[in-house]
């Protein structure tokens, strides 16, 4: 099959991104990288409980102290609605639809970006205001890994789609990029996964005590 072929929105395959072998070959890439992402996580978090109580003796700041609920409700409603913008984006893409799964992904880069906006700000506050630093325990130092990875991660998927709409801004839709944007975007929804797994377990959970 011709990836290079001009298709319109009736020739286009119903599942683009799975049509051709490379396609399949990638899909299948990404869910073992998923798989090695899921343990890392998951060992981050375990360490994360086992230490999250762990600050020195002359420390009275602990998760209850310093989380503001309401900040972090803000930047989870930020991520899961752009993980619904990707599900548009997507959505468009099956469609044909070039120019509007650029504008949702564009937005969903947006969103993105003022998640990690907060994230800044939240990461600062925390050091300013309670001295609550990488090295200041074993708690700040599990905190700041595991939260710290998932923002690298944001990072990565931000990238990663920017440079799918740069590379592509003038080529439209075809088999061979096709994809590419639909892994990303997988990618991306399970950064939110993970975020909700970390709003639970660091946020809630820290609230609580």
């Amino acid at each position: 099959m011709d990836m290079n072929k001009k298709y319109t929105a009736r020739t286009w395959p119903e599942s683009p991104e799975k049509t051709t072998l490379e396609g399949k070959n990638k899909f299948l890439g990404f869910w073992l990288f998923l798989g090695g992402e899921t343990v890392l996580f998951a060992t981050l978090f375990a360490t994360y409980l086992a230490l999250k109580d762990k600050v020195p003796s002359n420390d009275h700041y602990l998760a209850a102290d310093m989380f503001e609920l309401p900040l972090v409700f803000i930047m989870t409603m930020l991520l899961l609605t752009s993980s619904l913008t990707s599900v548009y984006a997507m959505y468009h893409m099956k469609n044909h639809n070039y120019q509007k799964m650029q504008t949702w992904l564009l937005i969903t880069v947006l969103l993105g970006l003022a998640f990690l906006c907060f994230e800044i700000y939240e990461f600062n506050h925390y050091v300013h205001e309670f001295h609550h630093t990488f090295t200041s325990s074993a708690f700040g130092s599990a905190f700041y890994t595991l939260v710290g990875f998932h923002g690298a991660h944001v990072v990565i998927g931000l990238g990663w789609f920017t440079l799918l709409l740069v590379r592509n801004a003038k080529r439209g839709l075809n088999l061979y990029n096709a994809p590419k944007f639909f892994v990303a975007s997988l990618y991306w929804h399970f950064i939110d996964v993970v975020w909700v797994f970390i709003f639970t377990v660091v946020y809630l959970m820290g609230m609580v005590g």
